[in-house]
């Protein structure tokens, strides 16, 4: 059970103070948390965690490769070597070693952490809608629905993205959209062994979109329907996807839908602030979502740790950036042929899967490529498209 958080009445004409706080309990702000509570240097300071939501339900999947173990891994649900790609005219199943395709349920992670900070006498956690995050006096101030605040003697951490990304030249927003089913077939369907990383074999009449599926053991998976589009389809558009895919492309009709999530992630090369005096932006708010993917864990997970590097190390939260400028022009580029449409997006992943190997492009997904395979992986390309693309984004 999640646990019970402790809220008091206070003088909402007063601010009570807490040398960090962070707002919003969700990827950022748990995986910045936890790391600082296992550090000696910030055991003992006093910490605050407010979001409307009690966490209660699995509201979201994450699924990612990585090398290694990772922060979370103990509560890793289920990890592949191998994954699929389909395009049209071309199937592959590739050998991802020394990667591994890994699924984290949101629920798991939120009870892993919300279970230990419960018990910790520093951290006091508040279930309750924020109003306004702003500076006061020289701190980072948060106001709760009821007019109580809570200000941050040193930082104050803001997952929470209050608004929509204004346009920038060169810039686009799209949105990556997904509705995800958790099914159960009567009878032994899956192989565990090999998920399917992306199907774009699915209609494109929307825009770019493909199916991917997680399979749990041989009677579980999940199939997740996923678009990157400027616009939402309706909920019951989400569904028809997810019917026809399941009955034209895995050739399965028995089965049942035991969960079902939904989700929107901004992709877009809107450059996010760092910091408002001393808040600190952090997670999708703070610009670690991939704009060109819509990828968000590895990369909050690799924030989160410079974060602490440079508190350590500098006494403050701003660690030098993470990575080079040219994976912004990469991100802004590829947004941009995919907005005005001079390749669609499904013929885009065909040819990069078809011409290169996953680790290539895992490495490059992640900005941890070096130029040199990034041009092979570029030249791999239909040419004027990307040039195109290329001359309006400078």
């Amino acid at each position: 059970m999640p646990p019970q958080y402790f809220f008091e009445l206070l003088d909402p004409d007063s601010t009570h103070d807490y040398d960090y706080v962070f707002c919003g309990a969700g990827l950022s702000s748990l995986s910045l948390l936890m790391r600082m509570l296992q550090s000696e240097e910030f055991k003992d300071c006093r910490y605050l965690l407010v979001d409307k939501d009690q966490k209660k339900v699995n509201d979201r999947t994450w699924c990612f490769w990585e090398k290694g173990e990772g922060f979370f891994d103990s509560i890793v649900h289920k990890r592949w070597d191998k994954v699929w790609f389909h395009g049209e005219g071309f199937s592959k199943q590739f050998n991802i070693a020394p990667y591994q395709y890994k699924m984290i349920r949101g629920i798991d992670l939120y009870q892993h952490c919300l279970n230990i900070l419960v018990k910790k006498e520093n951290v006091r956690i508040i279930f309750e809608p924020i109003s306004s995050i702003t500076n006061l006096k020289g701190k980072g101030v948060v106001e709760l629905h009821n007019g109580v605040r809570f200000g941050a003697r040193k930082w104050l951490f803001n997952s929470i993205p209050f608004d929509k990304p204004k346009a920038e030249p060169g810039t686009h927003y799209l949105k990556q959209h997904f509705k995800g089913w958790f099914i159960e077939t009567a009878a032994p369907f899956f192989d565990p062994s090999s998920n399917t990383l992306m199907d774009f074999r699915v209609n494109q009449e929307h825009g770019t979109t493909f199916v991917y599926t997680m399979p749990l053991d041989e009677t579980h998976a999940l199939i997740e329907y996923t678009l990157f589009t400027e616009n939402l389809l309706q909920q019951e558009q989400y569904d028809e996807g997810l019917r026809n895919y399941i009955s034209d492309y895995l050739q399965l009709n028995d089965y049942s839908i035991k969960e079902e999530e939904f989700g929107v992630i901004p992709m877009t090369g809107f450059t996010f602030p760092e910091r408002d005096g001393n808040i600190v932006y952090i997670g999708t708010a703070g610009g670690q979502t991939k704009p060109s993917s819509g990828y968000t864990f590895q990369f909050v997970q690799q924030h989160s740790a410079a974060i602490l590097r440079s508190l350590l190390k500098k006494g403050h939260p701003f660690p030098p950036k993470q990575h080079g400028g040219r994976f912004r022009f990469y991100d802004n580029v590829l947004l941009d042929v995919l907005v005005n449409e001079d390749l669609p997006g499904d013929k885009i992943f065909t040819r990069l899967f078809e011409r290169n190997s996953a680790q290539r492009i895992f490495r490059f997904l992640d900005n941890h490529s070096y130029l040199p395979e990034e041009l092979l992986l570029i030249s791999s390309l239909p040419t004027m498209p990307f040039l195109r693309a290329a001359r309006r984004v400078i």
